[in-house]
């Protein structure tokens, strides 16, 4: 399920960011976001952990590890906080119950998935827990799995979850690693070996430190206060419990205070059980009480079942038949044999009716599912199976024409399926807001793409700030700018070439060098104004006043000449040849119109750039006598050009930009 894939990307964004996450996922190739609900393939988990190996440049054990121990906290997060908590009170406990909630989990979900691996597809198996105690106080932990190369994420898991519930820090470490044959193909079996050391809270450290003397007055007065029996009793609890798997919380003192009942000096721990000497029940009572539950021997033969088992299965009224030909182990995945059961004898286990062994009226319907656990009884080397029907859901329960009557009062098989029903409901419409909820992040993220679209289409019509004020709806005053450059320029000849060739050519041709001359504004920093037929006009200094303004487009006039050497003439087929004047004063900028608003530019300045190329001369870059003043110290070459006539302005002393002295033509051309 999703849940994994979700708790992998959250990782990742947390501990390393968004960027590394979206580069991660883009070489996966897989999407951005994963429904907690949808079923996914086992290759898209596979795959984002060896990317995450390769981007972040870890060792898969690594990976994994940490993947294990924020995994943990993930499903603490999600709500499942509790449920693990109540799994066992101490860690061994804990580990021996995960198949149990596997086997819950699946009732909810209808697929098998477990703690270490939750959410996997229908069809996977999930992995199973086998762990065994050992006299030092270690514990050997027996690991299966379909999947090969992730029992690293087994560490982090249990790492986690032993510093967290049970105070206690543990190392693991792998002693042996195996590959097994079982009914449904090969298993990785791994082998950890668990040792743990109790974490003492700082403040109990200090006082078991501090009072050593305290406690050998203590224990000298409880053993005052006890008989020898009792006495005895209490240290034989004290001693099982240091050798336990269970983790120790408690000062020394405390821990005695627990076994000692003040008083009477009785052992709580010290609890034994009594048996009577005879069974009180007969056996008609036995097979009604628990309807659903059988004993067979080492050989599998059947010595006894309850009413509600035989009456769906009428074989079993036959004693002495074998088991394996009436029912299948579906979990876990072991052989049906006495040896492999004992194996598991702490795992719940789950049979499966075989359909050729069924009545006929049960032909059509679909097989019947057993859960419950595994008890071996020494003295008559028989195996106790006690269970109850698996049904997730009063649907079910029809399908297989059951009844809520068919299962013993007592069963909490009842309440489970009528509980089951409504959390099926509510996870049903939790899908589908989950589903909506993803299709509007679509959606936005979607909208926010062409929003970005329209704006740098806006962006490329007005400044910015001008484009903002006009999307808030306010009113765009007229700006006054002290000094400015302003620049023209145009096509030599252009009316000939119009006059020879067909319109498309001519688009061609200006589209071709407008979108050289575009580039150059934004390697510059220069801001186009507009364009007219083949004129071409840009500023600088406006609409953002810097100090830099004449150097800026200086430089964007001499890429302007050596662009437009790229330019073919349609006409002769060499490169067309441009004008360009450039001019140095104030403005007066501001935004006109409403529809098709333009930011323009107003003011003598204008005027007088304009004249500048229009009296120009081909392939030059045609200066006024202010736009020297600002280039002459520069470090730009300019040579005199002399005093001229310009219409409406009379005579002018004016420049020819040559080149910038400090500046490569790849400097120029913004080429790398």
């Amino acid at each position: 399920y999703g849940f994994i894939n979700t708790c992998l990307k959250s990782l990742v964004v947390e501990k390393y960011g968004e960027e590394t996450w979206e580069k991660l996922r883009l070489q996966a190739g897989v999407q951005d976001s994963f429904l907690t609900f949808e079923v996914y393939k086992d290759e898209i988990t596979m795959q984002l952990v060896d990317k995450a190996c390769k981007v972040l440049g870890v060792p898969a054990d690594i990976v994994l590890r940490e993947f294990g121990k924020y995994f943990f906290e993930f499903c603490k997060r999600s709500g499942y906080d509790h449920m693990l908590r109540t799994l066992g009170g101490n860690l061994y406990e804990f580990i021996e119950n995960l198949d149990a909630l596997h086997s819950y989990l699946s009732l909810s979900y209808q697929a098998s998935f477990g703690f270490v691996f939750v959410f996997f597809p229908q069809e996977m198996n999930a992995p199973s827990f086998r762990v065994e105690k050992n006299e030092d106080g270690s514990m050997h932990l027996h690991y299966y799995s379909d999947r090969r190369g992730l029992c690293h994420i087994v560490p982090g898991i249990i790492g986690a979850a032993a510093l967290d519930f049970f105070n206690i820090e543990i190392s693991m470490k792998i002693v042996n690693q195996t590959e097994e044959e079982e009914r449904t193909g090969k298993k990785e079996h791994i082998v950890f070996l668990v040792t743990q050391n109790p974490l003492f809270p700082c403040k109990e450290r200090k006082e078991f430190s501090s009072s050593s003397q305290c406690l050998v007055d203590s224990e000298k007065q409880i053993e005052n206060q006890l008989n020898k029996e009792d006495l005895e009793k209490a240290k034989n609890a004290i001693g099982d419990r240091g050798n336990s798997v269970c983790p120790v919380k408690k000062s020394h003192w405390k821990t005695l205070r627990g076994i000692i009942t003040l008083g009477k000096g009785k052992l709580l721990r010290g609890f034994e059980p009594v048996y009577p000497k005879s069974l009180w029940i007969d056996t008609k009572t036995f097979c009604n009480g628990l309807p659903f539950h059988m004993v067979f021997d080492k050989e599998l033969k059947v010595k006894q079942a309850g009413v509600s088992i035989q009456k769906i299965v009428p074989g079993l009224q036959t004693m002495g038949i074998s088991l394996d030909q009436y029912f299948r182990i579906i979990h876990p995945e072991v052989p049906f044999t006495i040896s492999s059961i004992q194996k598991f004898i702490n795992s719940q286990f789950v049979f499966q009716t075989r359909r050729e062994m069924m009545p006929e009226s049960w032909k059509e319907r679909p097989m019947l599912e057993l859960r419950g656990q595994m008890m071996w009884m020494e003295p008559l080397q028989c195996m106790l199976y006690l269970c109850s029907p698996l049904l997730r859901s009063l649907h079910e329960l029809e399908e297989r024409q059951m009844h809520i009557a068919d299962i013993a009062p007592h069963d909490v098989t009842r309440d489970l399926i009528l509980l089951n029903q409504q959390r099926l409901a509510e996870m049903e419409l939790s899908s589908q807001l989950e589903r909506k909820k993803e299709e509007l992040r679509i959606l936005s993220k979607h909208l926010e793409e062409e929003k970005k679209k329209t704006e740098a289409l806006l962006y490329a019509m007005l400044p910015q700030h001008v484009a903002n004020q006009l999307k808030e709806g306010k009113r765009v005053e007229a700006g006054e700018f002290k000094e400015c450059t302003i620049l023209f320029s145009d096509v030599v000849t252009f009316t000939s070439i119009c006059a020879q060739c067909e319109p498309i050519q001519i688009v061609l041709m200006l589209n071709s060098m407008y979108l050289r001359f575009d580039r150059l504004t934004t390697v510059h920093d220069v801001y186009k104004v507009e364009t007219i037929g083949d004129a071409y006009m840009v500023v600088g200094g406006v609409p953002v006043p810097v100090p830099t303004h004449a150097e800026r487009v200086a430089n964007f006039a001499l890429g302007m000449i050596m662009a437009a050497k790229g330019v073919q003439n349609p006409v002769s087929g060499n490169p067309i040849q441009i004008r360009v004047g450039i001019h140095t004063g104030p403005v007066l900028a501001g935004v006109v119109g409403e529809k098709m608003p333009r930011y323009c530019l107003f003011g003598d300045t204008v005027n007088i750039a304009s004249r500048m190329e229009s009296h120009g001369v081909p392939s030059k870059i045609h200066l006024s006598s202010s736009a020297y003043q600002c280039l002459k110290y520069k470090n730009f070459e300019i040579t005199e050009r002399g005093e001229i006539e310009v219409k409406g302005k009379g005579k002018m002393h004016t420049y020819f930009l040559i080149r910038n002295k400090s500046a490569t033509e790849n400097e120029i051309m913004g080429r790398p």
